[in-house]
């Protein structure tokens, strides 16, 4: 952002904007709807060493069969914690622990599975629309104080036109990225 407060910086939203937007593939590339896939864990994080920390950084994640994924953690210290965190997550998948080696047998998916992921990526969803709210409130304060700084009225209604516009973008991609994400999901 320039040192004008005059100047509104729309490059920077959506630069931030299409971070929420990568962010949400990321999550739902971890919501697997066949094979196993170690990505699923990237969501889950552990509280680990006081910490919230995310899995593959206290373990190896491995997927040794088309329907098993399996975390080795490194601290037998912290077992119990991965298997809480990954319990915990929202996942539907139910840890069992052999050692340090925890096993996650990832379930066939029915109908009821299949809904609930559609939640999980509903959720997903609607934390990328907040964050890019979030970012248009930025903006939106950004004009605000360049108003005060001496904008005119018709170049706020101006920027803040376009502000709204580059979020209305981007709320619609999210909620067409959504909506392909539910349709594969619900695909037997």
């Amino acid at each position: 952002m320039s040192d004008d407060p005059l100047d509104i910086d729309i490059d920077d939203l959506q630069r931030r904007m299409d971070g929420a937007m990568v962010s949400l593939k990321t999550e739902f590339a971890s919501l697997r709807t066949g094979r196993a896939s170690g990505s699923i864990l990237d969501p889950v994080m552990v509280d680990a060493y006081g910490q919230m920390t995310p899995i593959n950084q206290v373990g190896t994640v491995n997927v040794p069969e088309s329907r098993m994924v399996t975390v080795n953690v490194w601290d037998k210290t912290l077992v119990g914690k991965v298997e809480k965190a990954i319990r915990e997550s929202g996942l539907g998948i139910n840890p069992q622990t052999n050692g340090t080696i925890i096993m996650l047998p990832i379930p066939e998916l029915n109908e009821e599975r299949r809904r609930e992921l559609t939640k999980v990526a509903a959720g997903y969803a609607e934390n990328c629309r907040v964050s890019v709210r979030n970012i248009r409130r930025d903006g939106m304060d950004q004009i605000k104080k360049a108003k005060a700084a001496g904008m005119s009225e018709d170049d706020q209604k101006l920027w803040e036109t376009e502000v709204q516009a580059l979020t209305d973008a981007q709320i619609k991609l999210v909620d067409a990225a959504l909506e392909t994400k539910q349709a594969e999901i619900m695909m037997v």
